[in-house]
């Protein structure tokens, strides 16, 4: 079809304004009302993926694991090709439900069991469906908190995640008129036990140079503290890693926005907390994930405190439990304990906090103990790490 169009005129001077003005503001996200439990939305736009994006966000966010970087490494294991970093699944995914989900949230409260079920690919596409699981008022004026039970989608209609996170809401202010949202009835399955597709991993053949040699499954110790040297000072890169994402919320690259806020999320913009979640990953990697297999995901995780551009973050783990190697896998399950800080290198964290460094920052109020200000991020992960042997 060809479609043949003349030199365009200028309207603009000779089209008068009616008066009185007709303005249409637009508006995104939900207020506390607008959530129904039991609702489903499917997200806007998905993303197909490109190997240019698994590449940048791989080096960009300092993974160390061959199997996001080499591609013959990962076909030594068994991948098609290189998979995309799980930190990246999860933050397009979150990222994509951010315009009807959390885009007017005052704050993201938390991520609960998230599961990485199969591999990512480069031109694979992802898309995000949420269900409204849970609604808690809190009295008149005042904030809810909703709870989100979010799948994400191949080209295939295949799950390739799922997780929960909470998000504390603001009520409806007066005289606000919700735009119109378009339910689904896309079912979504969040089970507890779930089926994690991976490869075979083969035995034979495996490369043995291209990690370290220290950061095998047998080279952990439960109850050890394994502290990452380097940290990573953000810049105002952030901005443009938030929308890249799909992250639409004006918190993280609208300083008018900011400005307007009060108390902790006020002034600049604040980084967006995905992002937080795959430096601490990726500053970690050299000496807890180089030589994982898969991520199996985590448990539950809080952003503590927020973080600017200007701030230096560092991580510290703990190993809590070895559950023991698979033989026909050649691969055992570690569950580790994440802590992210800002602003003071984990030696000096260590010497000043010790051990309530690795308390849940949400049980200090009811322990008499003040919270850390320099914590940032807290969660638990497992890893299938692959056995020396």
């Amino acid at each position: 079809m060809i479609l043949k169009v003349h030199d365009m005129e200028e309207l603009a001077p000779k089209t008068p304004l009616r008066e009185p003005l007709q303005i249409r503001y637009k508006s995104y996200g939900r207020y506390l009302e607008d959530f129904q439990v039991g609702d489903v939305y499917e997200h806007p736009r998905g993303m197909t993926l490109n190997e240019g994006l698994l590449q940048d966000f791989a080096t960009t966010f300092f993974e160390a694991n061959p199997i996001y970087l080499n591609r013959e490494y990962a076909r030594a294991f068994g991948y098609e090709d290189i998979p995309a970093s799980p930190l990246l699944v999860f933050n397009i995914i979150l990222s994509l439900g951010v315009q009807n989900n959390s885009e007017k949230a005052y704050a993201n409260l938390g991520y609960y069991q998230v599961h990485f079920l199969r591999p990512v690919y480069a031109r694979d596409t992802l898309r995000a469906v949420t269900k409204i699981a849970e609604k808690r008022e809190r009295g008149e004026g005042k904030p809810g908190i909703v709870t989100l039970n979010t799948i994400g989608l191949n080209q295939r209609n295949e799950k390739v995640i799922q997780y929960r996170r909470k998000i504390m809401v603001m009520p409806r202010p007066k005289g606000y008129t919700p735009p119109v949202f378009v339910t689904s009835t896309l079912p979504v399955e969040h089970p507890s036990d779930v089926e994690i597709h991976i490869p075979d991993f083969p035995l034979a053949q495996r490369p043995t140079h291209l990690t370290r040699p220290d950061t095998y499954y047998e080279d952990f110790e439960e109850g050890e503290i394994i502290v990452s040297p380097n940290g990573r000072t953000i810049s105002d890169e952030h901005f443009a890693w938030a929308y890249r994402l799909g992250n639409t919320h004006p918190l993280h690259f609208d300083r008018l926005y900011t400005q307007s806020q009060s108390g902790a999320m006020s002034g600049e913009p604040i980084v967006y907390g995905g992002l937080i979640f795959a430096w601490l990953h990726g500053l970690a990697s050299r000496d807890i994930s180089e030589n994982a297999l898969w991520d199996l995901g985590y448990t539950e995780g809080y952003h503590t405190q927020p973080a600017k551009s200007g701030d230096t973050i560092y991580v510290i783990h703990r190993v809590l439990k070895k559950e023991g190697i698979v033989p026909e896998l050649g691969a055992g399950i570690i569950q580790f304990q994440m802590v992210g800080i800002k602003d003071i290198r984990p030696r000096d964290a260590l010497e000043k906090y010790g051990a309530e460094l690795f308390i849940k920052e949400n049980d200090k109020k009811d322990m008499g103990k003040e919270k850390i200000a320099e914590k940032i991020f807290e969660i638990e992960r497992r890893l299938l790490i692959r056995s020396r042997g």
